[in-house]
């Protein structure tokens, strides 16, 4: 099956260091992708959940049909040493009781990524409440949201890519959201070793959509200890500030002179323990930053990077915001891939998306799709060494 993704996609990619995003440089070819499916156990209600391999000899990226997670991603480090770099379980028992709202670990986001303030927001007159999973608010979509759901698969082949299309209805009135919604994601993964994550939604009914992924990373290697070593960079002059459950204030806030300005590579760890409100209230950073666009292509968000394993990651995006968010609520709890506990600050997300709570907030962008629409977003993770 021949395919071309969407000019606006969600993006996984994990190269050798001439491929990254903004160079000119060919990306070597490690080999021809290759692609497996296995079954990965069965759901409570009998359904069988797969898992599915894409590698290319270098990259290997293993996804589960249960949530559209992303279970494992495998890439060398400067040595060539070979080690997971997301956070996971090791089994589907896992994601059921580890998940419940759970950490999210790699999963498909939605109908709505982040918060909604008070689960409830009006849509052409018409109010809708949603569940309240935290605290007074809604979170990722509610109770029951798309990454406790099981995915269709259907296997991509052709023009040197090999993939799989996760497809899910999500039914009008689906946790108090409006409209039927079909929603699709392909994974892909090219001779060059870049895995593309691409998203598709449509709807019959006006509704507001904000799709993303919830992969937590460490690039020294899931159950390596603590991230806060890592350098990060975020592309952003402001952030959206948040009141004591983590809603936006609505205000567009500037980073210079805050704990927020990673502008230029700082250490996680660097200020992190700064009493600093914001930092206080997210117990960490938990925050969404209003990304420096100069328009709606794909441009560089922000760079991670490890110095002890040389690994660096670096994200691109249609997305006017990323948030990121340090592992605040991990608490030893979760037994990870690696059979060791994840702690405080053992991996962190970087999650693309529209502002929270915009439905609420009607100075930010837009998430509201309506019929005769697609909604479509890219966003490139980029893996060097």
């Amino acid at each position: 099956m021949a395919f071309t993704p969407s000019r606006r996609s969600v993006v996984l990619a994990a190269t050798g260091a001439a491929a990254l995003i903004g160079t000119t440089a060919a990306p070597a070819v490690a080999a021809e992708p290759g692609l497996s499916t296995e079954a990965w156990g069965r759901l409570p209600d009998g359904r069988s959940v797969e898992r599915w391999t894409l590698t290319n000899g270098e990259v290997t990226a293993r996804v589960i049909t249960y949530g559209g997670i992303v279970q494992s991603l495998e890439f060398p480090d400067h040595r060539g040493r070979v080690k997971n770099v997301v956070l996971g379980f090791a089994d589907l028992d896992g994601y059921l009781d580890g998940n419940n709202p759970g950490p999210y670990f790699g999963a498909l986001i939605g109908r709505y990524g982040n918060r909604i303030g008070g689960g409830r927001f009006t849509l052409d007159g018409v109010e809708h409440q949603l569940p309240l999973n935290d605290g007074p608010n809604t979170l990722h979509g509610g109770t029951d949201s798309f990454d406790k759901r099981l995915w269709a698969a259907t296997p991509l082949t052709g023009d040197g890519k090999v993939g799989v299309r996760l497809a899910l209805d999500s039914p009008d009135g689906d946790q108090g959201f409006p409209g039927n919604l079909h929603v699709e994601v392909d994974y892909t993964l090219d001779r060059f070793g870049q895995l593309t994550l691409d998203y598709r939604a449509t709807t019959d009914a006006a509704t507001v959509v904000n799709l993303t992924n919830h992969t937590y990373w460490n690039l020294a290697g899931e159950g390596s200890g603590s991230v806060l070593d890592h350098e990060l960079t975020i592309r952003a002059d402001a952030y959206t500030p948040v009141d004591d459950t983590l809603i936006p204030t609505g205000e567009l806030a500037p980073v210079a002179g805050t704990p927020l300005d990673f502008r230029q590579p700082t250490r996680i760890a660097a200020r992190i323990r700064q009493p600093f409100q914001q930092l206080l209230v997210a117990k960490g950073y938990d925050h969404n930053w209003v990304l420096d666009r100069g328009g709606d292509d794909l441009e560089e968000a922000a760079v991670l990077h490890d110095p002890r394993s040389g690994r660096t990651l670096r994200i691109s995006t249609t997305e006017p915001g990323l948030q990121f968010y340090s592992g605040n609520f991990l608490d030893g709890t979760l037994v990870g891939t690696g059979g060791g506990t994840y702690r405080q600050g053992d991996g962190l997300a970087l999650e693309t998306q529209h502002f929270p709570d915009s439905p609420n907030q009607p100075d930010f962008p837009s998430t509201v799709l309506r019929p005769g629409e697609e909604y479509r977003s890219t966003t490139v993770f980029a893996l060097s060494r």
